[in-house]
């Protein structure tokens, strides 16, 4: 593809990074050149972050039918897994798994509570109710 060719569609990323592709520049050596998005790319973005909403709106559900903790809705909305929140949180994975569990998340204390806040950079009080509005 020559330089000029490169594609610079809209996307949802365009404000935030660009994607450094190889191109034939007029003396035909390869070089480097910034694209801002393809729309084949941005497409395929857009159905993942449909997929990561529905996911989050799913944990959202659960927590509320008590079939949860809110960290399986802070997972989805962090797009963390349990060995990361583990990590995270310094807590084994078992612990962080039992933890998913409503009636064992509510008993747990300030201070572990503490840590599962700081991994999801939310406050202990976001964190009990889900009342987040954007990412920090």
């Amino acid at each position: 593809m020559k330089k000029e060719e490169i594609p610079q569609d809209k996307s949802a990323l365009e404000k935030l990074t660009k994607e450094v592709c190889y191109a034939v520049d007029e003396q035909g050596n390869y070089t480097t050149a910034l694209s801002s998005g393809w729309e084949v790319k941005a497409n395929a973005l857009d159905v993942a972050w449909e997929d990561i909403e529905q996911r989050i709106a799913n944990a959202r559900q659960k927590v509320l039918n008590n079939e949860a903790s809110p960290l399986l809705f802070f997972m989805e909305w962090r797009l963390m897994d349990i060995p990361i929140v583990a990590a995270y949180t310094g807590f084994w994975k078992w612990k962080v798994k039992k933890h998913m569990k409503p009636n064992v998340f509510k008993k747990i204390n300030e201070k572990k509570m503490q840590r599962y806040a700081d991994a999801f950079n939310v406050t202990i009080e976001e964190l009990k109710t889900m009342n987040v509005e954007k990412v920090k």
